[in-house]
C-alpha cells in the first residue's frame, strides 16, 4: 500500500512539472540580475580655483587645506565608482607665484582637495591648461599623478599622448577622451601639439576608432566648447556633437560655458551602447563665479549596465544633483562649500546659511532643471541619502587600466583608484600583473 502511495504521489508531482513547464517556458533571453555589471558614474562641470579660493584655504605661508569645501559633497561621491571632472586650472609651477584669473596657478594642495572628495579622473583640455605654458602643463599632469589620479586631454611626450589608456571597472572597459576649442595665452608649438588635445574631427575619428578596436566597450567624449555663460548649445556644439556621434562615440560631457546646457539622447549605429546622450555643459562645480547660473551647477549620475552572458552594453537612469557653492562665514571662518541643494530644504540645514542662501539655493535647483530637462525629460533629479563610506566586499573584482592591451591590476582602497608609473603607467612590481573670462 506504501509502495502504491509513493508511486502516485511521484506521478503527480512528475505531472506537475511537466504542465508548469508549458504553462511557464523557461526563456534564455531574459536578463538575470546576476548576470549584470554596471558601473555608477559621476560627472561633475569646471573645477577652479580662484585667488579668494587659495587664499580662504591658505594654512600657513605654503600649506592650504581644501578639504572643507568638499564636505557636503563627499558622501555622496561615495556612492559612485567613478568620479571625473574638468580641471580647469594650472596646478603650481615651482618658481611661480599662486595666482587666479586671467593666469591660473594653483597650489598643489587643491589635488588634495579632490582626492578627498573621491575624484578619481580629471580632464586637463581646455583654455586654461597652457596659462603657463609648457611648464604648466607639466607640471599639472606630475602633481596629478602623485596625487593617485588620473588626467586626460594633456600629455608629456607624443608617445604618452598616442598611448591607448582603457580602464576596467566591475568587468567593463571603458575610456575618457578629452578635447578643447583652444587655449587662452601663448601659441601651442606645432611640433608639440601631443601637449594638449584640441578638438579635430579627424584626430577624434581616428581615436574612437583606435580605442575601440584595442577594447573600449564605452567610449566616453569631453569637449571644452561652447559659449560662456550661455545656456543653450551653439551650432558649433551642435556641428561638434553630430560627427562624433557619427564617429561611435557613446555619451558626450560638455564644459566651458560656467552654466548648464540641456541634455539631449541619442543613438548611433556606431556605438555600442543602446541609447547614449550629450550633456553640452554641467556648469561650475567649484569657483568664485557668485552669480545667478555660474554660482551652481550639478553633478550628472548614470549607470552603465554590461549583460555578461549576451555582452550588451545598456544605459541605466541618467540622474543629476542639484549644487550651489556657499561662500561665507562659517564657525570655521571663511569658507567656500559645495552644497546639495536639497540641504535647504532638511530641518537641519546649516546654521550658517542665511535667509537670503536658502532662496539662492531654491533659485539654482529650479534653474537646473529647467536648463538640463529643456530637450528631454527622460533625466530625474537624483535624491539618493549620503551615505557612509562603502565597505569594499572581499570578492570585489579587482580594477585595471590597460595601457596598449597591457592589463594592470590596481591596488584597491576604494573603487577606482591606481597607482602608475611615469611614462606608459606600467609598473612592474609584486602590486601588478602585467598583462574665458573665467
Amino acid at each position: 500500500m506504501a509502495v502504491f502511495y509513493y508511486m502516485t504521489l511521484k506521478l503527480v508531482i512528475i505531472s506537475l512539472f511537466l504542465l508548469s513547464s508549458q504553462l511557464f517556458p523557461f526563456d534564455g533571453n531574459k536578463k538575470v540580475v546576476d548576470s549584470l555589471s554596471t558601473i555608477e558614474f559621476s560627472f561633475v562641470g569646471d573645477i577652479m580655483c580662484h585667488s579668494t579660493q587659495f587664499k580662504f584655504a591658505k594654512v600657513n605661508k605654503d600649506s592650504f587645506n581644501f578639504n572643507s569645501v568638499y564636505k557636503e559633497i563627499k558622501p555622496y561621491f561615495d556612492n559612485s565608482d567613478v568620479v571625473v571632472g574638468n580641471l580647469e586650472t594650472v596646478i603650481e609651477v615651482k618658481g611661480v607665484n599662486y595666482s587666479g584669473y586671467p593666469v591660473f596657478n594653483t597650489p598643489k594642495d587643491f589635488l588634495e582637495g579632490l582626492k578627498y572628495a573621491g575624484f578619481d579622473i580629471l580632464t586637463t583640455a581646455n583654455n586654461h591648461a597652457f596659462d603657463i605654458s609648457e611648464r604648466g602643463v607639466l607640471s599639472t599632469i606630475e602633481h596629478i599623478k602623485n596625487y593617485g589620479m588620473k588626467n586626460i586631454g594633456s600629455y608629456k611626450s607624443k608617445s604618452e599622448r598616442d598611448s591607448v589608456v582603457i580602464f576596467e571597472q566591475n568587468g567593463i572597459r571603458f575610456a575618457v577622451l578629452s578635447y578643447t576649442y583652444g587655449v587662452n595665452l601663448y601659441q601651442i608649438p606645432e611640433n608639440k601639439s601631443y601637449l594638449i588635445n584640441k578638438i579635430n574631427s579627424e584626430l577624434i575619428r581616428s581615436d574612437i576608432g583606435k580605442y575601440r578596436q584595442k577594447g573600449a566597450e564605452i567610449i566616453i567624449v569631453s569637449f571644452h566648447f561652447g559659449l560662456e555663460y550661455s545656456k543653450s548649445p551653439n551650432s558649433y556644439q551642435m556641428d561638434i556633437v553630430k560627427k562624433t556621434i557619427d564617429f561611435g562615440a557613446d555619451i558626450i560631457i560638455g564644459a566651458h560655458p560656467h552654466t548648464l546646457q540641456p541634455i539631449k539622447f541619442f543613438k548611433s549605429a556606431n556605438s555600442k551602447i543602446d541609447s547614449g546622450f550629450v550633456a553640452y555643459s554641467l556648469g561650475n562645480f567649484i569657483s568664485n563665479q557668485r552669480w545667478r547660473y555660474s554660482d551652481g551647477g550639478a553633478v550628472l549620475n548614470f549607470t552603465i549596465a554590461k549583460n555578461k552572458t549576451t555582452g550588451d552594453i545598456s544605459l541605466g537612469g541618467v540622474r543629476y544633483l542639484p549644487i550651489w557653492v556657499f561662500k561665507g562665514n562659517t564657525q570655521k571662518g571663511s569658507e567656500y562649500i559645495i552644497l546639495p541643494t536639497e540641504i535647504s530644504r532638511r530641518d537641519s540645514a546649516p546654521n550658517y546659511l542665511e535667509k537670503e542662501d536658502l532662496k539662492l539655493m531654491n533659485e539654482c535647483s529650479n534653474d537646473t532643471h529647467s536648463i538640463l530637462t529643456k530637450f528631454s525629460s527622460n533625466i530625474e533629479k537624483d535624491s539618493f541619502k549620503k551615505s557612509k563610506l562603502r565597505k569594499i566586499k572581499k570578492d570585489y573584482l579587482a580594477n585595471k587600466i590597460f595601457v596598449d592591451q597591457t592589463p594592470i591590476l590596481l591596488k584597491k582602497t576604494r573603487p577606482f583608484k591606481f597607482y602608475y608609473d611615469t611614462l606608459n603607467f606600467i609598473k612592474k612590481d609584486s602590486a601588478f600583473h602585467h598583462q574665458i573670462y573665467d
